[in-house]
């Protein structure tokens, strides 16, 4: 190991990054180009590390502790890739959207595809699942009905992190406590004074977006045109829904991920069956180059936006965004080993000066700047939980406090940040670019909510004395066992 590196260095590595970040989004904004960025981010921290003695095995070991975390998150990209070639293929996404165009009413399309995606996220604790099936489904409908698709993603992904934070089957929702030493109940109770009112707020200006808007766009002739496109080119069904239905239930009764995932995959087969002849040739062409829709050269500008919405590239289509997650976890993995993130997150505590409202924003600002750097949802919850948590428990405050500002913002801000895991798979998933953040609206006002409680002392609960003193009690007994361990 190394030695500590200067705050300046730890800055210089952050203004590198940053630069190198701008530079590649300015080659394309509509694409993402980040990667030869992130490589040179972490060449150079690397160097700034090397300079201050850190020996390359270390961050080498850095980066694939980094990269196997990961290794979860690269597999269910792949499973979701070929799931939706599949479900594109064998008329499952397609019977979702017309349904979807069927029943749901403009006015309220907003409103519904967030209420929607909360349900599902919360009964499968997963937003990834929940925009990878619902999503992809309501992006289509969303189009015929008139919606731009950043507005109708940044719907999609409110409800969807809505239930990937309140669900007690989520992984991060169960991190956050383990993390902060509260309780997993307790945690998610707490999360209701933050989280309630932000989907309340979202919910009501998802209304009032739908009214105005409206989906003016989509007259009857429209929709019509859109429906018989579908029809033509698929067979659609209520029992079509199968798949996704099992997907939902499965995560649900806490099957694993992978499984769950490739169930809906091996359930699309028999109804690909129906869809039309050359069944091997498309069985086995789905997973490396997922299903194209056929457009008419003379078809309408919404008709082929829709023909791309129900294409999918399969898992080779998810390769992109698996490269990317990867380079990010170059950088993410030298800066964490190296203490470069641990540098800048305590001089930040410094910076609250003794508040609550102060160490309550450190707290949020840390979790945003870890997703940014270290490109990991769970980093930007166990970095910021294991320095602040003496400081929240000195200051009296329990530890749920702590447990839900890290929810309330390395979960929710996760996905803003394109090259971060959760970030790049929305924007796979869903076909969009960063353009539907501010339609994202729970993500971006629940840590504005959460600063609020931290300023007023709303919901901030305290420990009483002897809850604290208990807590002294354990970090001298914590202090003494390393103490021995270290002297064997």
């Amino acid at each position: 190991m190394g030695k500590k590196i200067p705050m300046w260095q730890c800055l210089l590595v952050m203004v590198v990054l940053l630069i190198l970040l701008y530079l590649s989004i300015m080659v394309d904004p509509n694409e993402d180009k980040a990667h030869f960025a992130l490589l040179l981010g972490g060449a150079f921290a690397a160097i700034i590390a090397a300079i201050n003695g850190w020996k390359w095995a270390y961050m080498e070991k850095g980066i694939l502790a980094a990269i196997n975390r990961t290794m979860q998150a690269i597999l269910i990209l792949g499973c979701v890739g070929l799931m939706l070639g599949m479900w594109v293929a064998s008329g499952v996404v397609p019977s979702m959207m017309y349904f979807g165009i069927k029943v749901i009413s403009p006015k309220i399309f907003l409103f519904t595809a967030c209420l929607l995606c909360s349900i599902v996220s919360l009964a499968t604790g997963s937003s990834w699942s929940t925009a990878g099936s619902m999503g992809v489904a309501l992006i289509g409908v969303g189009t015929a009905l008139g919606f731009p698709t950043a507005m109708t993603a940044g719907a999609v992904v409110s409800g969807a992190y809505f239930g990937d934070k309140m669900s007690p089957l989520s992984d991060t929702t169960n991190l956050a406590p383990a993390v902060a030493g509260s309780t997993l109940f307790e945690h998610i109770k707490h999360m209701i004074f933050t989280t309630g009112p932000s989907l309340i707020i979202a919910l009501v200006a998802y209304l009032v977006m739908g009214f105005t808007h409206g989906g003016s766009s989509a007259d009857m002739s429209t929709v019509d045109e859109i429906l018989g496109f579908i029809t033509d080119n698929f067979k659609v069904g209520v029992i079509y829904l199968i798949p996704p239905l099992f997907v939902i239930v499965a995560v649900a009764l806490k099957l694993p991920a992978l499984p769950a995932l490739l169930g809906g995959v091996v359930l699309g087969i028999p109804f690909l069956m129906t869809q039309g002849s050359d069944l091997m040739i498309r069985i086995f062409s789905i997973p490396n180059y997922g299903w194209t829709t056929e457009v008419p050269e003379n078809a309408s500008l919404m008709i082929q936006k829709l023909g791309g919405l129900l294409s999918s590239g399969g898992m080779q289509g998810m390769m992109n965004t698996i490269s990317l997650i990867m380079c990010a976890m170059v950088f993410g993995g030298i800066v964490d080993v190296t203490g470069i993130m641990g540098t800048l997150a305590a001089a930040l505590l410094k910076l609250a000066k003794g508040t609550r409202g102060g160490l309550v924003a450190v707290t949020l600002v840390s979790c945003f700047i870890v997703n940014l750097l270290c490109s990991d949802q769970y980093l930007a919850i166990i970095l910021p939980g294991r320095m602040y948590k003496e400081a929240f428990e000195d200051m009296r405050l329990a530890p749920k406090n702590l447990s839900r500002c890290l929810e309330d913002s390395g979960t929710i801000t996760s996905n803003f940040i394109p090259w971060n895991t959760c970030g790049a798979t929305m924007r796979s998933f869903l076909g969009v670019g960063s353009g539907y953040i501010p339609y994202a609206i729970l993500n971006w006002l629940n840590p504005l909510v959460s600063l609020f409680y931290g300023i007023t002392g709303i919901s901030m609960t305290k420990m009483s004395e002897e809850e604290y003193q208990k807590i002294l009690k354990q970090r001298e007994e914590d202090r003494e066992d390393a103490l021995k361990a270290l002297e064997a």
